[in-house]
């Protein structure tokens, strides 16, 4: 009988590169928030993957982009940390944006972050959008900047060249014992994967009207005797001007975003809930250390 082999693996790369996206692919379940908004990735969510005898545990660390508030340089050094803990990393690089800026940076910040002999893969995604004289060109260019172990041609939402990578991530892993129960697909306890469900929402449904000024709580849960859970999360939010934003005309924003919310948590716990959101504002919650260990995050961090 072949040796099991399991280890962490970080994705990385800019904001909406599609690494939630690829996340949620590998794993074949949702664990991590997929919008259409750049950032919206805040905690190392672990999603567990199983291929042939590896199990690979995925560190989805934030976006890395060029931090400006205490809430942003958490963020980016949370992403730094799940690089260097990682036993492989997969830098994504979105094919139509080609070499950014932000692309360039992380390239560099790499080799101060990754011990030689630690495997690094490049996995150029949305290979749908751009023509293949486009692809050809930008691996070169990619491969010139840094010499990667493999490069992968995918598409994550559509699912191309997903399993290769997962196989060669498999392969890379060290021998050892598994980490997580063969049914667990993510180490996040479920109160906060609740509550990043409730902030998803929120974000689809708000789009550009709020900042990024707002976080979702899950305050109390409760198993009821008849196998249901009773849920209360709070959505915090920085002005008094955003608590009307979130709620809508009438409380039509909140409702609607409960109803969805409500539904996509009763299949994730696979039993029925009752969920029940208030909206609060705290001025000061991106300065609060205990908003930031609720994220995942550490305060100090932001510094």
């Amino acid at each position: 009988m072949s040796a099991t082999r399991c280890g962490f693996v970080a994705l990385i790369g800019e904001p909406n590169a599609g690494k939630s996206t690829l996340l949620n692919a590998m794993v074949g379940a949702k664990v991590s928030i997929v919008t259409h908004k750049v950032q919206t990735t805040r905690t190392r969510i672990r999603g567990v993957a199983l291929e042939g005898g590896a199990q690979i545990v995925f560190v989805d660390t934030p976006g890395l982009f060029q931090p400006r508030r205490r809430l942003d340089r958490a963020m980016v050094a949370s992403a730094w940390a799940g690089v260097e803990d990682a036993d492989a990393v997969v830098l994504m690089v979105e094919a139509q944006r080609g070499v950014t800026e932000g692309v360039k940076a992380i390239l560099e910040a790499l080799e101060s972050h990754v011990r030689p002999g630690k495997p690094v893969a490049l996995a150029i995604n949305k290979i749908d959008r751009v023509k293949r004289e486009t692809l050809l060109a930008l691996t070169a260019d990619l491969n010139d900047r840094r010499a990667f172990e493999r490069t992968f041609l995918i598409s994550a939402q559509k699912g191309h060249g997903v399993a290769d990578l997962k196989r060669w991530l498999a392969e890379s892993l060290p021998e050892g014992p598994w980490l997580y129960p063969e049914d667990q697909i993510a180490d996040l306890p479920l109160r906060m994967l609740a509550a990043e469900i409730t902030r998803e929402k929120l974000t689809l449904r708000l789009h550009q009207e709020l900042p990024y000024q707002l976080t979702v709580e899950t305050e109390n849960w409760e198993e009821r005797k008849d196998g249901s859970a009773r849920i209360e999360q709070v959505v915090y939010v920085a002005r008094d001007g955003h608590k009307g934003i979130v709620l809508g005309n009438k409380g039509a924003t909140i409702k609607a975003v409960g109803a969805e919310a409500r539904a996509e948590i009763s299949k994730l716990i696979e039993r029925p809930c009752h969920l029940f959101l208030t909206v609060r504002v705290r001025p000061n919650w991106l300065d609060e250390p205990e908003r930031y260990r609720e994220m995942g995050l550490d305060f100090s961090d932001g510094n």
